[in-house]
């Protein structure tokens, strides 16, 4: 009898450290498992913080083009001013030296040269101008939207992605496509220029955005469910970024 229970209180010493380090293998499981999930949850983060960067980075871009543009522009009237005053402070000077001089003197001036056909200085036929560089002409496409020019900034941004189509900006330049169409009302086109930005730029940094303009063309299309759709993507795709705080309050009014 004292060997039984004897063998039975070895058999418990035995099974006891085994169902112990069991259950620290167990819990060890499932920390490396939380610890995991965090990890994850910081990459996405990161991922979503980078983006955000590069789309602010992308917005201090256009922002500067348009001031660099306006800066241009005025000296550009700056510069025009200053000829027309030369120009005007010449021909007084003219006048004032013709009024000193005697009539007959004054008779026998004489008249100017008729301008001939080669004057306009422009280029010969058959030259095609060159393409502009890339940020100048950005930057006039950026301009002209800014002062509601859209048809202007959509020949522009096209001519931009035919000439330049794969450039740190081509993808900006898409999306602004559709930016123009929808301040035109033309939500239709803005739509499309927007897929395109989707198909042919999968990686862009403005996905966010489109994806959330895209919602809104759609909503005032009267085209609920579909727009729901896209600010669900938005969300769960960009949940840090702008325009995914933008679609949680167009999901939770």
């Amino acid at each position: 009898m004292i060997g039984r229970f004897a063998l039975a209180g070895v058999v418990i010493a035995l099974a006891t450290p085994a169902w112990a380090v069991n259950k620290d293998i167990e819990r060890l499981q499932m920390q490396i498992a939380a610890l995991q999930g965090q990890i994850a949850d910081l990459q996405r983060t990161a991922e979503d913080n980078q983006r955000e960067i590069k789309r602010l980075g992308d917005t201090l871009t256009e922002q500067n083009a348009f001031l660099r543009k306006a800066l241009q522009d005025r000296r550009l009237q700056d510069d025009a001013l200053q000829t027309a005053l030369k120009e005007f402070g010449d021909r007084v000077s003219e006048l004032e030296e013709r009024l000193q001089q005697p009539a007959p003197a004054a008779a026998a001036l004489p008249a100017p040269a008729a301008a001939g056909p080669e004057a306009g200085g422009g280029p010969g036929p058959g030259l095609a101008p060159a393409a502009p560089p890339s940020r100048e002409l950005y930057s006039q496409a950026y301009a002209d939207y800014a002062r509601g020019n859209y048809d202007l900034a959509i020949q522009e941004y096209r001519e931009y992605l035919r000439n330049y189509p794969s450039t740190d900006l081509s993808d900006n330049a898409q999306y602004w496509i559709g930016e123009c169409y929808f301040s035109k009302g033309r939500y239709d086109d803005a739509i499309e220029a927007w897929n395109q930005l989707f198909r042919d730029y999968p990686a862009s940094d403005k996905l966010p955005d489109a994806r959330y303009k895209k919602g809104v063309t759609l909503e005032r299309l009267g085209r609920r469910r579909e727009a729901l759709v896209e600010y669900r993507a938005v969300v769960e795709r960009y949940p840090n970024s702008e325009a995914g705080r933008k679609a949680r309050e167009k999901l939770n009014p």
